[in-house]
């Protein structure tokens, strides 16, 4: 979760989400962090980011030995890539109260109509990511 805060630390202008995805062994395969502002992409969400560049690290899509450690609750796209790219593994820090889909409002990872369900461990270090959250959106006000 450290690794993940800091891609989400260096985000810039975009909301502060980092993820990192793990491979089997614990070893970082792939980084990502929101870019929707630098890249002008609604779908650059840093699940999305750090997913798409496991798929190419690996040389394929098919992700079940891995695991996706992010700052925040994905929303119900992320919670939907990481189904479709068949990840083991769903590890969050901060809830997400308003649109989480791995369990706070909807539990899209958990849903028997859309495949296997995904092993998910929340509120690690919740604190810290939710601060880093709560930072960003009181110096935009």
């Amino acid at each position: 979760m450290r690794e993940a805060l800091a891609e989400a630390g260096a985000s810039g202008s975009d909301v502060p989400v980092g993820a990192v995805v793990l491979d089997a062994s614990g070893s970082i395969i792939s980084r990502g962090r929101n870019l929707r502002e630098a890249e002008h992409d609604p779908t650059a969400h840093a699940e999305i980011v750090a997913i798409r560049a496991a798929g190419a690290a690996r040389g394929g899509w098919r992700l079940e030995d891995c695991t996706l450690v992010v700052t925040m609750e994905p929303c119900t796209m992320c919670a939907g890539a990481v189904l479709v790219g068949r990840l083991g593994r769903l590890v969050y820090g901060a809830a997400d109260p308003r649109a989480g889909a791995a369990g706070s409002v909807w539990d899209v990872l958990h849903d028997p109509r859309l495949g296997p369900p995904v092993e998910v461990v929340g509120g690690i270090l919740a604190a810290e990511c939710a601060a880093l959250l709560r930072g960003f959106f009181e110096e935009r006000r």
